[in-house]
């Protein structure tokens, strides 16, 4: 029976992975290439490669939908040709025919997780850096804003315990790839004399591993707070950290980063205080865990569903399919947001789709097994 039903399953499976796959990178992809190459000069070789690898993107968002069909259309054929009544004729449980799906859809969820923590983010980052090149090859490719980098030191207490002191602040306005704009630098590594530095830009000096600042005034300040100078200047080298730069280079976007990136980017972004973009970051790693499982639960709600007593084509098990996925990231959108805006917990923000089609899928399971 396993193998039967696998058999069955598992090209319309495939065919939903290709289907939605290429209607989901024609609408979001494609056109925008074509009117590149078009109105941009995009080399076509470029094209083709920058739409290899947005392809994984959309797969993951296949597998999902691709599991929903295939266990919706595969189990209400069987029901509507009564395939499904013999089996239960036979012995052979609600339950236990729909474990068969529920199966293959864990194995789905794997493939799943491994497409978007490995492949898409990195297919994604690469996509961009390809596209920049090509088309913006004289610009920067890099741009960050709010770079906030705090350095601290342990200090020893008589009792032996330890005080974590603020050494040195950095904060930059932004970074376009070059320079650092908008710059403000609180020193206190130096004991007895701490310095504020205020500069217009600043760009990293690799040859001499030092900071030109252009631009600003520096002020020295006394241990007990009191101006001792104020120098103003056009050019200065400071020995600071790159570390600021690197941070700034390291920044990506949502899409882009596995969920190994998104939590360093996560203590970048608690260090700097930015509740906006904490709580968002929080419900997309949230939510790069919850989308696998996406895959057991579109499963269940799929064969639950098609175990009903019916008599349905592949017309309507498609559009059936069709209306479950809208409705299924229409809360996903919405709760999403509720997440950010701190109506609900990032953790409840990402998983609870899951859990309410999740109920859905149990429900339908137990009704139709009463039956």
């Amino acid at each position: 029976m396993d193998r039967y039903l696998i058999s069955e399953l598992l090209p319309t499976f495939l065919f939903g992975v290709g289907a939605f796959s290429s209607i989901g990178v024609t609408i979001d992809a494609v056109f925008d290439l074509v009117r590149k190459i078009v109105e941009a000069g995009l080399p076509v070789d470029i094209a083709i490669q920058v739409f290899l690898l947005k392809l994984p993107n959309f797969i993951v968002l296949a597998f999902p939908m691709s599991t929903l069909l295939a266990t919706l259309m595969t189990y209400s054929r069987l029901s509507s040709e009564s395939e499904l009544i013999a089996l239960r004729g036979c012995g052979v449980s609600v339950y236990r025919m729909v474990l068969t799906a529920v199966m293959m859809s864990l194995v789905v969820t794997g493939m799943t997780f491994v497409f978007n923590e490995h492949i898409a983010p990195a297919a994604n980052y690469q996509a961009g850096l390809t596209l920049d090149a090509a088309l913006k090859s004289d610009k920067p490719t890099f741009k960050q804003q709010n770079i906030f980098y705090p350095e601290y030191r342990d200090d020893p207490q008589p009792d032996g315990s330890k005080n974590k002191i603020l050494t040195r602040l950095f904060y930059a306005d932004q970074f376009d790839g070059k320079r650092m704009k908008g710059l403000t630098i609180i020193d206190r590594s130096t004991k007895g004399l701490n310095q504020i530095v205020v500069s217009e830009s600043a760009q990293w000096n690799g040859s001499q591993n030092v900071w030109d600042f252009y631009n600003g005034t520096i002020y020295f300040v006394a241990p007990d707070r009191s101006y001792r100078n104020i120098v103003r200047f056009e050019h200065q080298q400071l020995q600071l950290p790159r570390t600021p730069l690197s941070l700034a280079e390291k920044s990506r976007d949502y899409g882009e980063m596995n969920i190994g990136e998104a939590l360093d980017q996560l203590e970048v972004e608690l260090l700097s205080g930015d509740r906006q973009k904490i709580r968002k970051l929080q419900v997309r790693i949230q939510q790069k865990i919850a989308l696998p499982f996406v895959c057991v639960v579109f499963g269940l709600v799929g064969a639950a569903m098609g175990t009903v007593p019916q008599r349905t084509g592949k017309g309507t098990s498609f559009g059936i399919s069709v209306i479950v996925i809208f409705s299924y990231y229409l809360i996903f959108f919405i709760s999403g947001a509720m997440g950010q805006a701190g109506i609900l917990s990032p953790f409840m923000g990402a998983w609870l789709p899951n859990f309410m089609f999740l109920g859905v899928g149990v429900f339908l399971l137990m009704r139709v097994a009463k039956r």
